[in-house]
């Protein structure tokens, strides 16, 4: 059966989101992803400190590489197009949050080495 978006918000499609649960139960599960939406929070607390955090954005990048090397490995592992047949929503997710992730670990990488030498 095909879940589409609807008029929900995306944030609620995605933490009641059986596919998305089903297609990875550990990292994905509904509390998965609600401590995903804590570590947001917790980005948005670090952006506000003017002091050095480097340290911070060092374990923020670290835990960006978990999930890009989680995604990986799920994607050698499943299919893709499999859940593009059961959900739209669920495939863009599993398409793009790794990149996302690898984005954001660039970018945690780039403000640790910045704060680190001083040019931040």
């Amino acid at each position: 059966m095909r879940n589409e978006c609807g008029g929900r918000f995306a944030f609620l499609q995605g933490v009641h989101n059986e596919v998305i649960n089903e297609a990875d139960p550990v990292v994905m599960s509904n509390f998965g992803l609600i401590m995903i939406s804590v570590w947001g929070l917790a980005y948005g607390a670090a952006s506000l400190i003017r002091s050095n955090v480097s340290w911070v954005m060092a374990i923020f990048a670290l835990e960006k590489l978990v999930y890009v090397v989680v995604w990986v490995k799920w994607l050698s592992a499943n299919r893709l197009s499999s859940l593009f047949e059961r959900d739209l929503f669920a495939g863009v997710f599993y398409s793009i949050y790794g990149l996302n992730d690898f984005v954001f670990m660039l970018f945690f990488l780039w403000a640790f080495v910045s704060q680190r030498r001083g040019d931040l």
